[in-house]
């Protein structure tokens, strides 16, 4: 698996996420809407919603795994090369490292540049608050939190189930992501139909978060504030964030680069206050977005690094 795992990556940073190419979460996506729909037609009520909610999650997580595992057998069947080809390509789809990467370098030009109203218009296609009259610590700290966050979401996550159950786990946990990016909100439209999803996003990323966690305070080692500051802010900050799996690598990152995020966000006008975290020892800059990408790098090496030794222990033991 370990080979398999490694190919992926690679051709993740060949390739990204090239436009007008098949890709499983697209159809993960309509399937998804699809079962929206239908849940709304049949039930109204909140718990008729909760219920219909957790079936969706189910059969949503079920079918992308079952659909996966079909596909692979089916690829090795014709010949074992075209099996390990499809499995790649599989696990390839999981991954976004240079996604990541790509859509964070897109906001650091114009802010760099001195650009903001593109630098705003840039920020606003990764994070869901408003962009508009925000100033150049606001979308370096906007940026910041997504590189930390989507590290676990878009990285660490979809190589830890990688690594235990290959391509068919890795595109579970993507259904898993996906179903709470579609329909996990805590607005009220949401409140009921993706309770389920968002409660089993938090579940199926809480070991990952915390091995992200565990890897970037390692990789502070080659912060300003080192691996002690790092640790001292997860502990004391990262359980002021709503989510209990997003507060670890933002804390971790922000003790790191002594800086501090969370505050106030605006949606559609309307202030949302998040606790802060950190200590603001210096101010956040574009700079910061290259820092943040770099431990993204390094906690990603680590990872491969663990799965890699954790494989071949279990292949011995």
């Amino acid at each position: 698996m370990l080979e398999l795992v490694l190919a992926a990556v690679a051709l993740d940073l060949l390739l990204g996420d090239p436009r007008n190419f098949p890709h499983p979460v697209v159809m993960i996506g309509k399937a998804i809407e699809l079962g929206e729909r239908l849940i709304r037609q049949i039930t109204k009520t909140n718990t008729g919603l909760k219920i219909g909610g957790t079936f969706l999650v189910a059969t949503i997580v079920c079918s992308t795994y079952f659909a996966a595992y079909a596909i692979i057998l089916a690829a090795q069947n014709i010949h074992p090369y075209f099996g390990i080809a499809v499995q790649v390509w599989l696990l390839y789809t999981t991954i976004s490292i240079k996604s990541l990467h790509q859509h964070a370098i897109a906001v650091a030009v114009p802010l760099q540049k001195g650009d903001m109203a593109e630098a705003r218009k840039k920020l606003s296609f990764i994070v869901g608050r408003d962009t508009d009259k925000l100033d150049e610590s606001e979308v370096t700290r906007g940026v910041v939190e997504t590189v930390a966050e989507n590290t676990v979401d878009g990285i660490i996550s979809p190589l830890f189930y990688a690594f235990i159950g290959g391509a068919p786990l890795a595109l579970a946990y993507k259904a898993v992501n996906t179903l709470d990016s579609m329909v996990g909100y805590r607005e009220e439209r949401y409140l009921h139909l993706g309770w389920a999803a968002a409660r089993f996003d938090d579940v199926a990323n809480f070991l990952p978060a915390r091995l992200a966690g565990i890897f970037f305070v390692l990789a502070a080692v080659f912060t300003p504030q080192g691996p002690k500051a790092a640790w001292k802010v997860v502990l004391r900050d990262a359980k002021r964030h709503p989510s209990p799996n997003g507060g670890i690598p933002e804390a971790a990152v922000a003790g790191g680069l002594g800086i501090k995020l969370g505050g106030t966000n605006y949606y559609f006008g309307k202030p949302s206050h998040r606790a802060e975290i950190g200590d603001k020892i210096v101010s956040l800059e574009v700079s910061h977005i290259k820092k943040v990408l770099q431990l993204m790098y390094l906690v990603t090496f680590l990872m491969l690094v663990t799965g890699a030794v954790v494989t071949r222990v279990a292949l011995v033991l």
